[in-house]
């Protein structure tokens, strides 16, 4: 068992795995249920991070092989 924490730009293959991350990010801010985002949105916001022309990255933390952490940013003026 690793202890260590390993941060990477995501890949397309971690789309299982960041799925239940975003929806938990997503639930926190009371986006769930009624007001959950569409399907749409969630496979455009996927999408954009491997977008040469979106500024929008993401980033997964990874522990003894899973997902556990997630991190979307993009720069502002």
């Amino acid at each position: 068992m690793t202890t260590a924490v390993e941060v990477r730009f995501v890949t397309r293959a971690d789309y299982a795995e960041w799925l239940p991350l975003w929806e938990g990010y997503n639930r926190f801010y009371g986006r769930f249920g009624a007001t959950a985002l569409p399907e749409e949105i969630i496979r455009m916001t996927w999408a954009r991070f491997f977008d040469a022309y979106e500024p929008v990255w993401a980033l997964v933390a990874v522990l003894d092989g899973r997902l556990v952490g997630l991190a979307h940013y993009m720069f502002h003026r």
